[in-house]
């Protein structure tokens, strides 16, 4: 049975030692595993549900159509377009490309530039564009702090994007002008995204704060310690 934090009888971590440095999602970015952690757990599964960005968000945006599916078909021209997402920590980068993801025929991957090389970045186009090809597959490849890339390492991302093997969603706090290669940047869309207010971020928790709990979800230790959360009416054993 499960607690709050996803951990129950039997649910001791095993570790993940030697996991590839690439982090896959098959058939979109699916759901949350319920071991995963709680703002995981927690992240919008649509645009609707996303808070702040307005300015990106409107009904018939690039954002928008991207992540409805529109233009699906990666070989004509009016496949999907890559992103790059520039904004401070924080913003909904991460989770604005899982929702793309999350898109018909679409599979997640995730890579960070911290840690990652020319050999993965290779290593997810040879293995989108075979999706691609025989299972009609196309790759959504997240590649977190772009900017941390050097120019021979963003260079590998070219043949993928100009050939539509994947629809690249690059996340940066530095300004692209500068820290992304001018090939690139001109095959992408850039993003723009703005620090959420603190009106935003109270707003978001009053419409999620609706996590069960109810004795039977939590150990018998959690129930008088149940955590109010900023910005949300105190929450007490048995309200919904």
């Amino acid at each position: 049975m499960e607690d709050l934090f996803g951990h129950g009888p039997g649910n001791d971590d095993d570790g993940d030692d030697g996991a590839p440095a690439a982090r896959r999602s098959a058939g979109g970015a699916g759901s949350a595993s319920p071991r995963g952690p709680l703002a995981v757990r927690m992240r919008p599964r649509t645009l609707d549900e996303v808070v702040g960005q307005q300015h990106l968000l409107g009904q018939g945006s690039p954002l928008r159509q991207l992540a409805a599916g529109a233009g699906a078909d990666t070989s004509g021209p009016a496949g999907p377009s890559s992103l790059i997402l520039w904004g401070p920590p924080g913003t909904g980068k991460t989770t604005l490309a899982h929702v793309i993801a999350r898109g018909p025929g679409r599979k997640f991957v995730e890579l960070s530039a911290i840690t990652a090389g020319v050999k993965d970045v290779r290593r997810v186009m040879d293995e989108a564009l075979t999706a691609r090809d025989l299972y009609k597959t196309t790759t959504v490849l997240f590649l977190d702090e772009i900017h941390r890339f050097n120019k021979a390492q963003q260079d590998a991302l070219l043949p993928g994007v100009e050939n539509r093997w994947v629809v690249l969603v690059a996340a940066t706090t530095e300004n692209p002008s500068f820290s992304v290669v001018s090939p690139l940047l001109s095959r992408s869309l850039l993003l723009t995204l703005k620090p959420l207010t603190d009106a935003t971020s109270k707003g978001s928790w009053s419409g999620r704060c609706r996590i069960r709990a109810d004795s039977t979800a939590r150990p018998s230790s959690m129930k008088r310690r149940w955590p109010t959360w900023s910005g949300c009416p105190a929450a007490t054993p048995g309200a919904h």
